[in-house]
């Protein structure tokens, strides 16, 4: 794989996860000479002894005391000067002293992405870094070196502080590091790696370890995943809707050009490719089955014996259509499983509105992160060719470490998560409940023997895991808590936001591919039990089709001779149908999940099906599938 090139301007999401998952890089030469430059200016001021924060003070509460020339205690009488350097004794302790995160480690991705970010963000050459510097943190990187990062300590500014302070003192040969897999204190990592440690010059503890590149690098990747279960909520959605015979006119473009926000019409516009082709969706009511337990006696040859549900209809009589004429001069008078109404639930018909809005909610984060990519994110910062009286106008110190942007960005994310999660739970609730799932046998089983759940519990699971996301969908943002005896008084907590984001988003995944595999079993039986309909209809007579409807008048009865006619003519359509079946995208989708997870025709253990789901749904397999033609 060629290596990304890195000059602080060019950074993309796509090419910061190519570097997370292994990908090297290469550093601009054009930027290193920025660097350079900035460098060399810094290193000029000291001399000039200019008071510069970070540079010749201290830091935070501590910013207004000068450093002296050598340490005060080479005064003391009879004292041997030590040599010490103050200067780089001040970039050194900055990082050792901040390095105190604790929690388990950030996961190798995450933090190679936080290395990348904040490379890049040096490059710019506002910093003051020596090329030096960048080459050995560069080469740490490219060499697999990976800094152990526990998860909590940040509180989002300045920047991400602690966890930021654990990458550096890698470089300084101390703290802990991943290389080959194998945990290893710091040095030791460097000298495997065939690294040796470095020595912080003026300001280089201070630029490596002040910005957002912990936030920032949990959230690219983040929506990195993200972005792919948005499309892949969109597939379940469809699956879910061929699996109820549903009604395709809410998807309609014209309909959301009326409305048009981005998203939902991205997300309509997704639905109605999905669905195309399906001869379920939009299938007249009188030809839509609904379950009944199997008998013995249901079937009349050793294929539909076979099947693990039988069906039915209830006839509607003459006197109860009063008022009605028109209605069933179009629609037989038969009821299946589709109820007589123009529109499906909300957790069908609304799924452009609420996937639409989360996708909205995630084009607002893609355009704050893209941007604070290739931003200089720490302080103070340095302009050398400025035309300046004092060094104040050219060494500025400001509040870009500052991560509200990003905080609030995934807050939006947050919140959005768990209504993606939610109103796919409630598609899935609504498969496995014999009170809304259109005449499904209940939670997806024929269960003659009243021996078996079927389906019941998966529902549970993706119930446990949607409450579990809502109770995380705080805002961190709004909770700001003062820090360095207030002189950083104000903080964004973006660090737990993306840190809570990145997180979630997996948990995401698990409900979709619990609906998945739901809709997967729905649109198995739904099919098959229109279609043995259709065959029932095909090689029988009305007299056989009629044994399936309840209702009518027996032989010889008053109107029986019209109620079979009624029959022969709903057998007519049946048998000139041709065989039922889903969108092409979703058919293709329905079979990916059906190699990994067979049909549940009687109850097993769901914990192996529901993990090779979960391996699918992460290896991009169901989502390939249903867009193979793309």
């Amino acid at each position: 794989m060629k290596p990304i090139r890195l000059d602080g301007r060019s950074l993309t999401r796509d090419r910061l996860v190519e570097v997370a998952y292994g990908a090297q890089v290469m550093l601009d030469e054009g930027a290193l000479r920025n660097v350079a430059h900035a460098a060399a200016f810094l290193a000029e001021q000291v001399r000039r002894e200019e008071p510069i924060y970070g540079v010749s003070t201290g830091f935070g509460s501590n910013a207004d005391k000068l450093l002296g020339a050598h340490p005060l205690r080479d005064e003391l009488p009879g004292a041997t000067p030590s040599g010490r350097s103050l200067h780089e004794e001040l970039q050194r302790n900055l990082i050792i002293s901040h390095a105190v995160c604790v929690g388990e480690p950030f996961a190798p991705e995450v933090v190679r992405a936080m290395l990348c970010i904040r490379i890049n963000t040096l490059l710019r050459g506002h910093s003051g870094v020596r090329v030096e510097t960048l080459q050995a943190l560069t080469a740490m990187l490219n060499a697999g070196v990976v800094p152990v990062v526990p998860q909590l300590g940040s509180v989002g500014a300045s920047g991400d502080l602690a966890p930021l302070s654990h990458l550096a003192i890698v470089l300084l040969g101390g703290g802990e590091a991943f290389h080959d897999g194998e945990r290893l204190r710091g040095d030791e990592a460097l000298k495997r790696a065939g690294l040796a440690p470095v020595s912080l010059s003026y300001k280089e503890g201070l630029a490596l370890n002040n910005g957002t590149a912990q936030m920032l690098a949990c959230g690219v990747l983040a929506l990195h995943r993200l972005e792919e279960w948005l499309d892949t909520a969109d597939l379940a959605a469809a699956m879910t809707v061929d699996a109820f015979a549903g009604r395709l006119g809410a998807f309609a473009e014209e309909v959301h050009a009326l409305r048009p926000h981005p998203g939902q019409v991205e997300s309509a516009a997704h639905l109605r490719k999905l669905l195309a082709g399906s001869t379920l969706a939009d299938i007249p009511y009188h030809l839509v089955p609904k379950f009944r337990p199997w008998l013995p006696k249901s079937w009349d040859t050793p294929d539909a014996q076979a099947l693990g549900f039988d069906i039915g209809w209830d006839w509607v009589p003459a006197d109860q259509r009063h008022g009605r004429e028109k209605f069933y001069t179009r629609f037989k008078p038969f009821r299946g499983g589709k109820k007589h109404q123009p529109q499906d639930s909300y957790s069908l018909r609304c799924v452009p509105q609420v996937h639409g809005a989360v996708r909205d909610a995630v084009d607002q984060a893609r355009r704050v992160l893209e941007i604070e990519l290739n931003a200089v994110t720490d302080n103070p910062l340095v302009f050398p060719d400025a035309r300046a009286e004092h060094v104040e106008e050219q060494v500025i110190s400001a509040g870009h470490f500052h991560g509200m942007p990003l905080a609030l960005a995934m807050s939006y994310v947050k919140a959005a998560i768990p209504v993606l999660a939610s109103i796919s739970e409630r598609r899935l609730n609504k498969l496995v409940d014999p009170a809304t799932s259109d005449g499904l046998p209940p939670f997806l089983i024929g269960n003659e023997d009243a021996t078996e759940s079927g389906y019941m519990i998966v529902q549970y699971t993706a119930a446990a895991i949607v409450n579990d996301l809502a109770s995380r969908a705080h805002p961190a943002s709004v909770y700001s808590i003062p820090t360095s005896a207030n002189a950083e008084d104000h903080v964004s907590m973006g660090a737990n936001e993306a840190r809570h984001v990145l997180a979630m988003v997996d948990d995401l995944g698990k409900v979709l591919a619990l609906e998945l595999m739901t809709a997967a079993q729905a649109l198995d039986l739904r099919r098959d039990m229109i279609n043995a309909a259709r065959d029932l209809a095909g090689r029988a007579d009305a007299a056989a089709l009629a044994a399936k409807v309840q209702g009518g008048p027996p032989p010889g009865a008053p109107g029986h001779d019209a109620f079979l006619a009624e029959v022969e003519a709903l057998r007519a359509e049946l048998a000139a149908a041709e065989p039922f079946h889903p969108g092409e995208a979703v058919a293709a989708a329905h079979a990916a999940i059906r190699e990994a997870v067979p049909f549940l025709g009687r109850d097993r253990a769901l914990d192996i099906d529901i993990a090779a789901m979960l391996a699918l749904m992460h290896d991009g397999g169901v989502y390939a599938a249903a867009h193979s033609d793309d």
